[in-house]
This record gives C-alpha cells, sequence and structure tokens, in this order.
C-alpha cells in the first residue's frame, strides 16, 4: 500500500495554499475533495483553485460535472481512486486536500459503496413527504429498513436520509457504507485555528467572493438555465445570493446569512474532522505552517 498524504480541516483555514506549497516541495499533485469544486462555472463562490494554481500543481476532481447533473458518492471515490493510482504509477506523491469529510473518509477508510443508481422519482416522492409530513417520518422508515444505517445519520440531514431509502428501495442496504478496507495507507494532516480566527478569515473571504464577482456568478448560472433547486445551488453563498436574487431578502442580508451559514457549517466540519482524533497531526495556523508541516512531512516520508 502506498501513502497518500490528506490535508484536512474547516473552510477558509488555509489547505489550497498549504497543498500548492507542499506540492511544489514533495513532486505532488493534488486530487480534490471538495464536494462542491467537482460543478463547472461554480469557481468564485467554491474557492476554487485559480487557472494559474492548476497550471503550477495538477489537480484532479475539478470541474468534473456540470452543475445539474448528479455527482454521487460512489463516482467521487471511484473517480479519486483512480486520479491517486495514477499519480503513484508515476512516482509522484498524492496530496488528498478537502474538508468534505464523507468524500476524504470514504476513500482513506475504505467504504464500500452501494452502486445503486439515483431515482429522482423516488428522490421527489420522499421531498415532497418530508415537506408536509416532516423528516422524521422518512427516519422512522429508515430505523425499521436499516436500522444500522440510521444510527450512523444524521435525522436532521433529510438528504442523506432520502439517499438510505432510495438504496433499500432497490434491494440494498445503506449500511454497506459501513464496510471499511483502506485502499491505501496514510496520513492526515490537519490545520486549525481559535474559533474567533476562523470565523475572521470566513468573513474575509465572503468579503473577497463578493467583491470578486459571486454574485455575478450565480447570475450567470441562472442565465445558463440552472434553476435555484438545483443541489449544486444549495451550497454556501449561493443559496443566499439566490435568495436575494428572489426578493426574498436583500443583499446586506444575503451577505451577512452567507457569513453566519459557514460559521455554522465550519463547525460541522469539526465533527468528521475532531480534534481529539489521533490518526490527525494537526497544526496550529498561527505557526509558521508551511515550514513545520514541511519539516512533518519529510519525516513522514523518511521513516517510510
Amino acid at each position: 500500500m502506498k501513502s497518500v498524504i490528506a490535508i484536512v480541516g474547516p473552510t477558509a483555514i488555509g489547505k489550497t495554499n498549504l497543498a500548492l506549497h507542499l506540492s511544489q516541495n514533495f513532486s505532488g499533485e493534488v486530487v480534490s475533495a471538495d464536494s462542491r469544486q467537482v460543478y463547472r462555472y461554480m469557481d468564485i463562490g467554491t474557492a476554487k483553485p485559480t487557472k494559474e494554481e492548476q497550471r503550477q500543481v495538477k489537480h484532479y476532481l475539478i470541474d468534473e460535472v456540470n452543475p445539474d447533473e448528479d455527482f454521487s458518492l460512489a463516482l467521487y471515490q471511484n473517480k479519486a481512486r483512480k486520479a491517486i493510482e495514477d499519480i503513484q504509477k508515476r512516482n509522484r506523491q498524492a496530496f488528498l486536500v478537502g474538508g468534505s469529510g464523507l468524500y476524504v473518509w470514504s476513500l482513506l477508510e475504505g467504504w464500500r459503496i452501494p452502486e445503486v443508481p439515483p431515482d429522482l422519482g423516488f428522490r421527489q416522492k420522499l421531498e415532497s413527504r418530508a415537506l408536509t409530513e416532516g423528516g422524521e417520518v422518512l427516519y422512522r422508515k429508515l430505523a425499521e429498513l436499516d436500522p444500522v444505517a440510521a444510527q450512523n445519520i444524521d435525522p436532521r440531514n433529510i438528504r442523506r436520509v432520502i439517499r438510505a431509502l432510495e438504496v433499500c428501495n432497490q434491494g440494498n442496504t445503506f449500511s454497506e457504507l459501513q464496510v471499511k478496507k483502506p485502499f491505501f495507507d496514510y496520513n492526515i494532516i490537519g490545520l486549525t485555528t481559535e474559533r474567533a480566527d476562523l470565523f475572521k478569515r470566513i468573513d474575509l473571504r465572503v468579503d473577497w467572493m463578493m467583491e470578486n464577482g459571486l454574485l455575478n456568478e450565480v447570475e450567470d448560472l441562472l442565465a445558463m438555465g440552472y434553476g435555484y433547486n438545483l443541489p449544486s445551488l444549495s451550497g454556501m453563498g449561493y443559496k443566499q445570493m439566490g435568495m436575494y436574487l428572489q426578493g426574498e431578502i436583500n443583499l446586506e442580508n444575503a451577505i451577512e446569512r452567507t457569513k453566519y451559514d459557514t460559521h455554522r457549517f465550519a463547525r460541522s466540519q469539526y465533527s468528521w474532522f475532531s480534534l481529539k482524533d489521533e490518526r490527525i497531526r494537526w497544526f496550529n495556523i498561527g505557526e509558521d505552517v508551511n515550514d513545520s508541516v514541511s519539516k512533518y512531512l519529510q519525516d513522514v516520508l523518511d521513516n517510510r
């Protein structure tokens, strides 16, 4: 098994910058683990590496599908595995970089994912039921059909509950996700900082996004025919700008909501990447993080 170096942590913490630095110093290439950067035309709101950065270091799993196309966890895992294997065959260092816990752990832990295609009609039926009867009804149904899966899914995550029921509806069990056998050896680098500092970084990033055309990006997506109801447009920034364009809130409110919702999202990321997880070597970005991580990584590679 060959080692993959994962770089994880909350949004706006500096994972991309560190990955670029390490890739340039350790003959690396980057496999993205970001559930939004897979979509084309969504650059500013996803904080996608710039074209120049992608020229400097080769990136994978960016701009894979259009915003109205389905992109499942199984598809991500399959493409990411192939990318890592290709990088390793060329004796390059694979860096897995991103804050989508589902993507990261599915690869590092080697989840066996049921190959069940999406059933849009079934999904819409359950979404309507959740709106009229409440998401608890769907969660109770899942607990009946697949209690193991229900124990590992937040009842408030309606989309994931529906996906689990979709798998059950096609004769499988979602708990097959719990069968794990790692595909690769790995080391995990985590970036963190004090909560107040993280929130300030998020706010500055949102301000930067607005100054660099986030609202125009959303307007362009709508002009191309991509609707507000798409999962791709439910992400941070896109949802709030959409609410503004529909006249539900003013622009100032949309910006503040983007910041607040991103704070909340960042907090939730620590449930995926716990500071107590002994598999993760945490670095505080208040340190000279590039040098600190480089020295650590050199030790890892020397002792491999």
